[in-house]
């Protein structure tokens, strides 16, 4: 290019030469004015956005207030976010204090629950000693328990008014009573129900109990378990052979019959029976105290035989009995029937036999002669029972009455054996699956019968 520059500059015109410069020149002057007007339009862009972002003397008033309103918005949204965080603080606040409340309802529900719990139950379940407390006549719920608190008795009156009431409890009579610790509410609530004693007594160590038509070798049995708890295996301090030696103990005897001559009066010989006083205590329900002896037991039992058979005694001699016919009497009525209706009927069907002379023929008195008698057998055995053994209680080979009494019959079998039924019955026989019994006249009825009740089902 510069080669041909100059090639150009030696050989143009000297005119071409001018106007080529002059042409020159105005595109420099013409490119200088492009490069101003975009200069000073760039100037003007500047200024523009300089109007825009500072404000000038003429808009300052106007952006302050927008300032004003920028800082009032962010004082709202301040305020918002303050009273986020204060209710966000007082919820957490109120859900802490509200789980506290439940939780203190909840421990003390439980701890409540507990308390009342055991005022309920025995204060001391292992305690043995009794407490003697008199409770005044016209005593409400509410006295009691405070006076069975203060005593030591119960734990809290106040459990004791309200489960009382609660319970339905009522009707506790006034008296004294010997209550223990190791009893419940339940068992305070009903034992003032039955009421206390009019004198101070010593409180009651146990129970035996002596059920109906028991030998006194059954009797022997139960004297050693109390039967005031709801421990089977609880004992009293007595044993079957101290009460076995006692009963068969002759002097003890003769000191009884002394005692009560009405009721011991006709008592068997010792080489007549196996026993002399079997079926001469009375069968019921027997305390025992701290220092009370078998023998206090046995008297307690022949007491209680006296008490009973006093309204009678003037009867049965009327009548041309003795005591022990009687009680040898109503110990086969007690085993044979199981209705007052029954051993009425029973004892009219042994007196017409024992008045025309013909064997009573009970099972009974032979299962006693074998010792079986209280022991469990099945009808097959009752049926094939031995009616030939050698014994003064053979009924089937001797008339009349057995010696003395097999068992000790209870009060209903005793009286109906005073006063039976009048009837022309000679025979009875029970069903051995319902247990009715069948009278009959005759011995082809009974016969009958028998067949019809017994030998029919045995052979089922």
């Amino acid at each position: 290019m510069l080669q041909k520059a100059r090639e150009f500059e030696v050989s143009a015109p000297e005119e071409v030469v001018e106007e080529a410069q002059t042409s020159a020149v105005m595109s420099d002057i013409q490119e200088s004015r492009d490069d101003s007007l975009e200069e000073t339009k760039e100037l003007f862009d500047i200024k523009e956005l300089d109007s825009k972002i500072l404000p000038t003397n003429e808009h300052e008033e106007s952006y302050r207030d927008s300032e004003d309103d920028i800082e009032e918005v962010g004082v709202k949204d301040m305020s918002r976010e303050s009273r986020r965080k204060t209710n966000r603080l007082a919820a957490k606040i109120s859900t802490f204090f509200v789980s506290l409340l439940v939780f203190i309802i909840l421990v003390g529900g439980f701890f409540t629950y507990r308390y009342v719990t055991s005022a309920i139950g025995p204060l001391d379940s292992k305690a043995t000693d009794y407490i003697q407390v008199e409770i005044p006549s016209g005593s409400g719920n509410k006295l009691i328990g405070n006076i069975l608190e203060k005593n030591g008795v119960i734990k809290d009156s106040r459990v004791f008014n309200f489960y009382t009431k609660f319970k339905n409890y009522s009707n506790f009579q006034s008296g004294y009573y010997n209550f223990q610790k190791s009893m419940s509410l339940d068992d305070i609530a009903k034992y003032l129900q039955k009421g206390g004693t009019a004198e101070p007594q010593m409180p009651v160590l146990g129970k035996i109990v002596v059920p109906e038509g028991y030998t006194l070798k059954q009797i022997s049995e139960a004297v050693t378990l109390n039967a005031n708890t709801e421990n089977a295996q609880d004992k009293t301090p007595y044993t079957t052979e101290e009460f076995m030696a006692t009963v068969q103990d002759d002097a003890f005897i003769a000191e009884m019959v002394k005692k009560y001559p009405k009721l011991l009066g006709s008592l068997p010989e010792a080489s007549a029976v196996k026993y002399r006083l079997e079926g001469y205590l009375f069968p019921a329900t027997y305390d025992y105290y701290e220092g009370t002896t078998i023998k206090d037991i046995v008297d307690q039992m022949l007491a209680a035989m006296d008490t009973n058979l006093a309204p009678y005694y003037a009867t049965i001699e009327t009548n041309g009995m003795t005591v022990n016919q009687i009680l040898t009497m109503a110990s086969l009525v007690e085993k044979e029937g199981a209705t007052d209706d029954d051993r009425e009927m029973i004892a009219s069907v042994f007196y017409n036999r024992w008045n025309i002379g013909q064997p009573l023929q009970s099972n009974i008195a032979i299962l006693y002669a074998m010792d079986k008698l209280g022991e469990k057998t099945t009808l097959a055995e009752d049926a094939a029972i031995d009616t030939s053994i050698n014994s003064p209680y053979n009924i089937y080979l001797n008339t009349g009455l057995m010696p003395g009494p097999v068992d000790s019959p209870g009060l209903s079998a005793i009286v109906a054996t005073i006063s039976p039924a009048n009837t022309k019955y000679y025979y009875f026989v029970a069903d051995v699956t319902t247990g009715a019994v069948y009278f009959a006249e005759s011995y082809e009825e009974h016969s009958a019968n028998v067949e019809k009740y017994v030998n029919s089902k045995l052979n089922n």
